[in-house]
This record gives structure tokens, C-alpha cells and sequence, in this order.
């Protein structure tokens, strides 16, 4: 596909896969115009990058399909001032971190495969997104030497929300996570209100499991 059909093709995307399902945030929209998918992906699925389905990353990972990477993003409810610190854990091939970066002033992303971290970090570097910062690990004790964070994200489903992330997350802060079975999950946000969390039910949604000591363990999933 050549860059001219690429482009329509994201065009395409916003359109009707966003603007047609209620995506309305304008930041969240140009962020997804500005970030070109087709990086993201490998190479054989390039054709395919702007379709409103998820694809394979390798390593039994999935890069989201472009809505809910919208919907996610639109749901964090960051500040218009782009002054939020950002924690994602899962970074697969890091298009979800990309997005973030247009929205925040500092975004933090765990992945637990370092073949992932290394290829994200990549096209971060190709795309001069600056203020991303990639480290290998169990992304379910999150990142603490960075928090507390005005936002969380995670881009992996786990029985419930691991307690590290929601010990670091900042005043007034929102995380939103996949909640559930290994084979259908809810998308839960979280606010953080001094001492007590509230939650709100979104919708469904599949993500493939959250590996860790606070998520599903290898055993467990297996």
C-alpha cells in the first residue's frame, strides 16, 4: 500500500471507526491522525493496519483495534494542558504509549517481553516521541519510582485491578482496566478520592491476559 492509500486509510479510520461510534474528544482524534498505525504493526499486516480489528504482534500479543485504543484514551479524561504524568502497563508494540504521548506530558510503559519493549522503543526513537520511557518487568507492582500518576492504563486483562497500581496513583487520578474472566473482561475507570476508590463499569471488551505476581499467573493461565 503506498503512503497516499495509508493515509486515506487512517483518514478512513477516524471517521468511521471513531467519529461514527461517539469518539468526540478532538485531542484524542488528532492524536490518532497524527500517530501512524501502519509502525506499529509487522510488516505483512501493513495493509491492514488501519482496519477496525485488533492484530497480531508476536509473542501471543495483539496490538487493539483502533477504537478501543480511542475509547481508552478518551476515557483517561487527561488534562486539556497536557501536563498528565501517564503509567501504561503492556506496551506490545507501543502504538497505545504513542497515542498517550500526544495527549500527555510524560508517559511510563512496563512491558514484560523485552523483544516488545526493544521494538516499540524503536519507533518511538523513528517517530522523535521524546517523552515516553520504556522499562522491562512485571507491570502488575507498576512503576513506583516515577509516581504518583494522574493517570493509569493497562492494556492486558486481570481478575482484578493490581493493588501497586492503585497505590499509585495520584489524587484525583483515573485508571482504566480490562476486568475479568481470561475470556471476556469489562473495561472498569477508577478514581482515586483521598482514601476512597470509586468505580464505573464501561464496557465489554477481550485483551489478552495479564501476566504477573498481581495478575494471572503463567500456571493460572496455562
Amino acid at each position: 500500500m503506498t503512503q497516499k492509500n495509508l493515509a486515506q486509510a487512517q483518514t478512513l479510520m477516524i471517521e468511521q471507526q471513531l467519529q461514527a461510534r461517539g469518539i468526540a474528544d478532538i485531542r484524542v482524534l488528532e492524536a490518532m491522525g497524527r500517530i501512524p498505525r501502519h509502525l506499529f504493526v509487522p510488516s505483512e499486516d501493513v495493509d491492514t493496519a488501519y482496519d477496525d480489528t485488533p492484530l497480531p504482534i508476536g509473542h501471543n500479543q495483539t496490538i487493539s483495534q483502533p477504537y478501543i485504543v480511542a475509547y481508552m484514551t478518551e476515557a483517561l479524561e487527561l488534562s486539556p494542558h497536557n501536563q498528565a504524568k501517564v503509567l501504561e502497563i503492556g506496551t506490545g508494540s507501543g502504538y497505545q504509549a504513542a497515542i498517550l504521548s500526544c495527549l500527555a506530558a510524560q508517559v511510563y510503559t512496563v512491558e514484560r517481553l523485552n523483544p516488545l519493549a526493544e521494538g516499540a522503543q524503536a519507533v518511538f526513537r523513528q517517530l522523535g516521541l521524546n517523552n515516553i520511557e520504556v522499562k522491562v518487568g512485571d507491570g502488575s507492582y507498576g512503576w513506583l519510582e516515577h509516581a504518583p500518576y494522574d493517570a493509569i492504563i493497562t492494556t492486558a486483562a486481570s481478575p482484578d485491578v493490581p493493588p501497586p497500581l492503585l497505590d499509585q496513583l495520584a489524587e484525583g487520578g483515573t485508571l482504566i482496566a480490562p476486568i475479568g474472566l481470561r475470556s471476556l473482561q469489562q473495561l472498569v475507570r477508577l478514581r482515586r478520592h483521598g482514601d476512597n476508590i470509586s468505580k464505573e463499569h464501561l464496557i465489554h471488551v477481550v485483551f489478552v491476559p495479564f501476566l504477573g505476581e498481581h495478575g494471572w499467573h503463567i500456571e493460572e493461565y496455562l
